[in-house]
């Protein structure tokens, strides 16, 4: 591994030297653990409610799945696409502007963050009754989701600054933090439902107090290690034209996984209008797959910093390289995966309902195959959209977004009423397919437009 610059005793990684494969496998496996960190202790949650609580909780917190992915997603979309400029001024050895992007990430970041959280505070009620959320979960649902809503600060916070020490090449700093996070957790899980009896509101408090630590353990440590972001007079100013550039970065991204969510959301409502049982199971197929997705996570977020830093030293040659071996390892684990969930699938969905439950274990069971069997659409869709992102081409995820928007709603209004519960286990796999259909032809257009910008001769 060449990191080539270093900061203090802290190496951050350049990648635009050194083998593709080892580059991306060093920057992802730390993302990786801190994935699984973030959903082991979204588990141990789940885990506690269904446990602790029942299947109404289990169901009430799940029904919030979609609407939390809508907003909480575009929170943490916009704050990954403002990392993309910091990774980009990395790579072209520009310093300074690196630590201007920064000091307006932070602004933008404080201003969408309140604006959002006083929004959707306010609507919380209307958004679950627009959802037929059911009845019975009502109550537990809203009293969930909407702590959830107000610690959308942090959950914003969190996420920028990670996402800007990532964009530097260092992804193994985050991963402490989020360990550290989730261990806190999963102490304050217990605390407040067993100890306190909050019920799912202790649920989603514990959620908000550990991004709290981890948001200042990002803080702490890129004011006290990293030496590239100790900023100079002027470099803090607010400056409109880095603004714009980060809003024209993060603003797509955020709404890719806004307008993504929104044909989740309807799939959602079409799921709730199948009963309380339907939505438990969902809710407990989900929280797997999502722990299973974790590495497809990971490689979309190595691309992103793999795109960002190699166009920002114009090194497109090496941008092929690495999207080869980054499909190479997605299609191997993705395999892995389908085999794992095929055998042993039905007893991991366990972990979050009682064992007599056995129809609803079932159908869990069918989701969780149905979806990993297409596993590898879904790593091309992190993997390739990513990259694209990172290459600086953040609108191709909000038209990646509607095609799969397009595809839920689709399953939503035909699948589901024709075939119930088992069309909705489609939903997610056609988004995929939706998806990559559109953005693998858009990466080799847009490489083929930087190839010639690149080649022109310089004025």
């Amino acid at each position: 591994m060449v990191t080539g610059k270093r900061s203090n005793r802290i190496a951050v990684r350049d990648m635009t030297q050194g083998r593709p494969m080892r580059l991306i496998l060093g920057f992802s496996m730390p993302m990786i653990l801190g994935n699984l960190f973030q959903q082991f202790y979204t588990l141990i949650d789940t885990m506690i409610v269904g446990r602790f609580l029942g299947k109404l909780a289990l169901a009430g917190v799940g029904s919030t799945g979609a609407v939390n992915f809508l907003i909480v997603g575009f929170c943490i979309g916009t704050s990954s696409g403002f990392a993309i400029p910091v990774a980009q001024r990395f790579g072209a050895g520009d310093h300074a502007g690196l630590r201007r992007f920064v000091a307006n990430a932070v602004y933008l970041g404080a201003m969408i963050s309140a604006a959002v959280t006083i929004v959707v505070t306010l609507l919380c009620g209307r958004i679950l009754n627009a959802m037929n959320t059911p009845a019975d979960v009502y109550p537990y649902a809203y009293s969930y989701i909407l702590v959830i809503f107000l610690g959308l600060p942090v959950t914003l916070c969190y996420n920028l600054l990670a996402g800007i020490i990532r964009a530097l090449g260092d992804s193994r700093h985050p991963l402490i933090f989020l360990v550290i996070s989730a261990l806190v957790n999963i102490a304050l899980d217990l605390f407040f439902i067993r100890g306190l009896g909050l019920g799912v509101t202790g649920a989603a408090l514990a959620t908000v107090l550990s991004q709290v630590l981890a948001s200042v353990c990002c803080l702490v440590f890129m004011r006290t290690s990293l030496e590239i972001l100790r900023f100079k007079p002027g470099e803090m100013a607010p400056d409109r034209d880095h603004m714009r550039k980060l809003l024209a970065m993060g603003l797509p991204m955020g709404l890719q996984y806004s307008i993504t969510a929104v044909g989740s959301v309807i799939l959602q409502t079409a799921v709730n209008g199948l009963g309380s049982d339907a939505v438990a199971a969902v809710t407990a197929a989900a929280r797997v797959s999502m722990f299973f997705c974790c590495p497809f996570d990971a490689l979309g977020t190595a691309m992103s910093t793999w795109g960002g830093q190699h166009v920002g030293a114009k090194k497109l040659d090496r941008v092929g390289e690495g999207l080869k071996d980054s499909v190479l390892l997605g299609g191997v684990y993705s395999v892995l995966a389908f085999g794992i969930l095929w055998f042993f699938g039905r007893d991991l969905a366990g972990l979050f309902v009682d064992a007599g439950e056995s129809a609803l274990l079932d159908a869990a069971h069918t989701f969780l195959i149905v979806n990993s069997a297409f596993y590898i659409p879904l790593a091309l869709v992190n993997i390739v959209r990513f990259l694209i992102q990172g290459l600086g081409f953040p609108t191709f995820a909000i038209l990646a977004g509607v095609c799969e928007m397009i595809a839920r709603i689709t399953v939503a209004a035909v699948l589901v009423p024709a075939a119930g519960f088992f069309g909705a286990c489609f939903a997610n796999p056609c988004a995929w397919i939706a998806a990559d259909l559109f953005l693998i032809p858009a990466y080799f257009h847009e490489m083929k437009k930087l190839r010639r910008l690149f080649a022109r001769p310089r004025a």
